[in-house]
């Protein structure tokens, strides 16, 4: 190979490596950026503040693309499913996505996923998803979720980030199908409690 095939073999594989999602996220020992939210806890509308949860434990900020899709469905049930061992652990879960408050208080409350078990923090803007330097992308219109009802907002990626009462981030937990995420993050909580 020559010296001008290896440099567009580079050039290449940096223009592709763009494209690729970014690894940017806030990572371990970053402050963690504080939001007050309209969020949702079983179909019922309330104001969520990071700040406030925080002085009861560590808490288990996940984000994921949108409510009533494919993986967010099953990131949402495994949460649901396992919220008394992130309790036990003494952590508390809230999840926030694009979706606006009127599609959480559906979903919050939907026994098939939330169940009522946490609360979901809408971020219809983006704007808390960015500041954890997480990539923010538009929706594509005509999208439908699965239950047939148009999307219609932006997603931002999923990643989770386990947050201690100091307001530092204990783990950040990225590219892992949605079970995978939630058993990562259980066993950070765990791992806090037990250290």
């Amino acid at each position: 190979m020559n010296m001008s095939s290896k440099g567009l073999l580079l050039t290449g594989l940096l223009a592709f490596g763009t494209g690729l999602p970014a690894l940017a996220a806030l990572q371990e020992g970053a402050a963690a950026p504080e939001f007050t939210a309209q969020a949702s806890m079983k179909g019922k509308p309330f104001t969520y503040s990071l700040k406030d949860a925080l002085k009861k434990g560590p808490v288990v900020v996940y984000f994921y693309p949108s409510a009533y899709t494919n993986g967010c469905n099953v990131q949402a049930r495994t949460f649901a499913v396992n919220q008394e061992k992130f309790a036990a652990a003494g952590a508390s879960i809230i999840g926030v996505s694009l979706d606006s408050i009127e599609r959480l208080n559906d979903f919050s409350a939907d026994p098939e996923f939330c169940a009522g078990k946490f609360p979901t923090a809408s971020d219809a803007d983006g704007k808390i998803a960015r500041s954890y330097e997480l990539q923010v992308r538009e929706g594509k219109e005509g999208m439908k979720d699965s239950r047939g009802k148009d999307i219609g907002h932006g997603f931002a990626e999923r990643t989770t980030f386990v947050v201690t009462p100091d307001g530092k981030i204990a783990a950040t937990v990225g590219g892992l199908n949605p079970v995978e995420n939630v058993n990562k993050s259980l066993e950070v909580v765990q791992k806090l409690k037990g250290g």
